[in-house]
């Protein structure tokens, strides 16, 4: 389940290729100002994927089980 999602892209018009990391969308609890959300024993700790289209990246991030935040990186970056 896709909660919520950080681009942190510098060139932010770039989807052919991009980083993609996902993570419980609980750790977010903390951020002052956030949604929150509850945590599960089977939340994603974090997983990644490198070179995938943005639209692929978010496809991923939805087939998720549990609630996940999906940060956005340059290709090349993030990991």
């Amino acid at each position: 389940m896709l909660w919520n999602i950080i681009d942190r892209r510098e060139r932010s018009y770039r989807w052919k290729r991009v980083n993609a990391i996902i993570e419980a969308t609980s750790n977010d609890n903390s951020v002052k100002d956030s949604d929150r959300v509850d945590v599960h024993d089977d939340d994603v700790v974090y997983d990644q994927r490198a070179n995938v289209t943005v639209a692929e990246a978010v496809e991923w991030a939805m087939s998720q089980d549990q609630p996940v935040t999906l940060f956005l990186y340059d290709a090349g970056k993030g990991f």
